[in-house]
């Protein structure tokens, strides 16, 4: 990871997975699962985190919509789609509401734990390009 991304891993109230990310950590996670239990997963997962509510749910378009009350207040959208079917890739996307241009790395202690509750729900097969 290179000295700038570091700095704006600092300096930012954001984070969001994705398939090439910089970051191996933030790498879109994936399942042997089908769409339809990963969201179901994902939704249990939430509703037992203190502090988080889902606050809408679009099984078309694979998209929860997810506010965070503590012990920051912030954001979460959850994108789940299913690659092949029984593999299925899980990303999160986390915003802090804070007046600070940093959040200290909340947004991604966030996504982090979530989805090292994912990884023992589910049959976690990898990151990135496919899990590969």
């Amino acid at each position: 990871m290179s000295f700038v991304n570091k700095l704006k891993d600092i300096f930012s109230t954001h984070q969001e997975t994705r398939e090439n990310h910089y970051n191996p950590d933030l790498k879109s996670h994936y399942y042997k699962t089908t769409y339809k239990n990963a969201l179901q997963s994902v939704k249990s997962i939430i509703e037992e985190t203190k502090g988080m509510t889902i606050t809408s749910v679009s099984e078309d378009r694979g998209e929860m919509s997810v506010n965070i009350d503590r012990p920051k207040k912030g954001f979460l959208i959850v994108t789940i789609i299913s690659v092949r079917p029984y593999e299925t890739a899980v990303d999160f996307t986390a915003t802090t509401n804070t007046v600070l241009p940093t959040d200290f790395g909340y947004s991604k202690k966030v996504i982090l734990e979530l989805y090292k509750k994912l990884d023992k729900k589910e049959n976690f097969i990898g990151t990135g390009k496919s899990g590969k």
